[in-house]
């Protein structure tokens, strides 16, 4: 439905809500983390859609669907997380983070990404620990019945990637000469 007094001119380009930004130069590509999480977001979208359709035909439901999807949205956080700390997307009060000198938000950058780093460390070593203990004590999962340490070895691996990404965001920020 047309409202007749604002003028509609299909020429004009349209403006994106949100500026475009290039990605920053970084030497594994960003594409990884984006293609992962695109392709896990789409079996993630199937899963589910299968599952509604079972479930409305049959009334059962798959019962690995649950245990599929909660790993694949480990997956998919973990990836999205790594993507946006080198876009510097993440949270952040900007109020703070943005205000002031350049060398102030360098100094404040270096000491959040500092702290994200330690925990990240610290997130990737006791995930690690959990796997080694599940894989020791043959844990198997409620409603496959397959190894749990299958779901969980990507939790320390998509951290590994995330210290990765964040130690290759300090040693650009510490080698940045802003005064």
């Amino acid at each position: 439905m047309s409202r007749p007094d604002v003028s509609v001119d299909s020429t004009d380009p349209v403006q994106p809500i949100l500026p475009i930004e290039s990605d920053p130069d970084v030497k594994v590509p960003l594409a990884i983390e984006d293609w992962l999480a695109v392709s896990i977001l789409a079996v993630l979208a199937l899963i589910t859609f299968t599952n509604v359709l079972v479930r409305y035909f049959s009334d059962q439901s798959f019962a690995w669907t649950e245990e599929i999807s909660v790993f694949l949205l480990i997956v998919l956080t973990m990836a999205g997380g790594s993507s946006a700390f080198v876009r510097n997307h993440h949270i952040r009060i900007e109020a703070v983070a943005d205000k002031g000198s350049p060398s102030r938000q360098r100094r404040l950058a270096i000491l959040s990404h500092t702290v994200v780093l330690l925990f990240f460390i610290l997130l990737t070593v006791l995930s690690a620990r959990l796997v080694m203990d599940e894989y020791r004590y043959e844990e198997t999962s409620p409603a496959i019945g397959v190894p749990t340490w299958w779901y969980s070895i990507w939790l320390p691996t998509m951290g590994t990637a995330i210290v990765l990404r964040i130690v290759g965001i300090l040693r650009r920020l510490l080698r940045s000469n802003v005064q």
